[in-house]
């Protein structure tokens, strides 16, 4: 800590340094002439280089973005406030007849003083002037869903950024949900609605908040790319008499009476003895294998692109945990049958994996428990082998159909799920494998979904 605030000094000492250079004399910046000098705004434009227009006269501003500032008298400013919070510019960016300043996401909107709401303040020693201009919360964005795969009547909670009184969501097919709409309107981190009936079709939510406009990535109500649903309509695989070794006889009713048959991960003819500490491949769960059509997912290219890059692909699957699962154990996911089920501290977790693992204990850091069905979300660019490839930058991204012709390509092409028992050390941190007893948990609908985030714009018409 000592280290961190010699830093610091040193820092405000080098600021203090180099203000005292910027205000000498010597600097034309800061010339009496200018500190009387009238402040004009004629203009204000919307600076957004990723923009088709990225140079745009606007009326109002967001938090985070840049403006510039159109007029005269801008030589020797001194301070600017927005909403009443003092606002850093460079005054490098300065001349007398444009500015940019930028929308600290600290800035106050419904907390702000009433005399400084919507006001850009500009001063300099001897005149200032008041800009009345619309300032607004940072766009909305949604970053989650609760469950994406509910069934109707069922609580959704919508969670991400400025969704403040959110007043209506339409679902996947033109659906909108306008009643029973609930939304956090202190911090906007979320929103919950009911499932409604008649949604047929998957996609993004869209919901109108005070804010604006915020969508989701489109693998809501998603079942296009669907995996395994352990209903039949999609082949089990098992083979051999391996106690591991999940079968249809092992398939469970879902306990909360609304999904049919599900997998539960640790079935009872196994937690009955208990699962000792450090045991690899305790279950494991498959699709059917090479013979079998669904397993070639060159199908599911009729539903998303096969040039959709990996870091756009999700593999989803719905767990219920009604009791704390907080000490021990892995959830391995693998994209062919070609690993030993070792965990995350093994071989079969490295630069030319094709595994993922949910250890939400750990990744959480804290006891995981769910209080109905709730999705797990785990981008495709996490598996070893296409986060390796990005990582280094290197040439052509993995796409869908890297990820298909790794499959194809393998000696059995099954994707399996199921839980390891092992020691495994995650972000620094080592996790000794005990005795694991329970809680029960069940898995459901594995599936690929498409997980591209989703910018929203106020200027839609004028988007390329």
């Amino acid at each position: 800590m000592k280290y961190i605030n010699s830093i610091l000094s040193f820092a405000a000492v080098a600021v203090v340094a180099m203000g005292a250079v910027s205000c000498s004399e010597k600097d034309e910046y800061f010339d009496s002439e200018y500190q009387s000098t009238p402040i004009v705004v004629n203009k204000v434009y919307l600076e957004d280089y990723k923009s088709s227009v990225p140079d745009r006269e606007v009326e109002f501003g967001r938090l985070g973005q840049m403006l510039r500032l159109d007029g005269s008298g801008f030589m020797g400013m001194k301070k600017v406030t927005v909403n009443g919070y003092d606002t850093y510019f460079n005054r490098n960016y300065v001349t007398d007849n444009s500015m940019l300043i930028t929308l600290n996401s600290k800035t106050p909107i419904t907390t702000a003083e009433e005399s400084e709401r919507d006001i850009i303040r500009l001063i300099k020693d001897d005149t200032e002037l008041a800009y009345h201009f619309t300032i607004r919360a940072a766009m909305p964005g949604i970053k989650s869903i609760s469950n994406t795969l509910p069934v109707a009547g069922e609580t959704v909670t919508v969670y991400g950024n400025g969704l403040q009184e959110t007043s209506s969501v339409t679902l996947p097919g033109g659906v909108e949900v306008t009643d029973g709409i609930e939304s956090d309107n202190v911090d906007g981190e979320w929103f919950t609605f009911v499932m409604p009936q008649g949604v047929t079709t998957g996609g993004a939510i869209t919901a109108i908040t005070a804010n604006g406009t915020a969508q989701s990535p489109s693998y809501f109500n998603y079942t296009d790319c669907m995996i395994m649903d352990f209903d039949g309509r999609y082949e089990q695989g098992s083979w051999g008499s391996n106690a591991s070794m999940i079968t249809a006889d092992d398939l469970v009713d879902d306990p909360l009476g609304q999904r049919g048959k599900v997998f539960q991960l640790v079935p009872d003819r196994i937690l009955a003895d208990g699962v000792q500490s450090g045991k690899p491949r305790v279950t494991e769960c498959w699709t059917a294998g090479n013979d079998n059509a669904s397993d070639d997912w060159t199908r599911m290219t009729q539903y998303i692109d096969a040039t959709t890059p990996v870091n756009e692909l999700a593999f989803q699957f719905d767990i219920y945990c009604p009791e704390p699962w907080s000490t021990t154990g892995q959830l391995e996911v693998l994209l062919i049958n070609n690993y030993n089920f070792a965990g995350y501290t093994s071989d079969d977790n490295n630069a030319s994996s094709l595994t993922m693992f949910f250890i939400p204990y750990a990744q959480l850091g804290e006891p995981f428990r769910t209080d109905g069905w709730t999705t797990v979300t785990i981008p495709f660019s996490d598996m070893g082998k296409y986060a390796d490839i990005i990582e280094k930058g290197e040439e052509p991204v993995p796409t869908l159909q890297t990820i298909i012709d790794d499959r194809n390509a393998a000696s059995y092409r099954n994707f399996g799920m199921g839980f390891v028992n092992s020691d495994f050390t995650f972000d620094g941190v080592e996790f000794k494998s005990e005795a694991f007893n329970g809680p029960k948990i069940y898995i459901d609908s594995w599936r690929v979904v498409p997980c591209a985030e989703v910018e929203m714009t106020d200027f839609p018409e004028d988007e390329e």
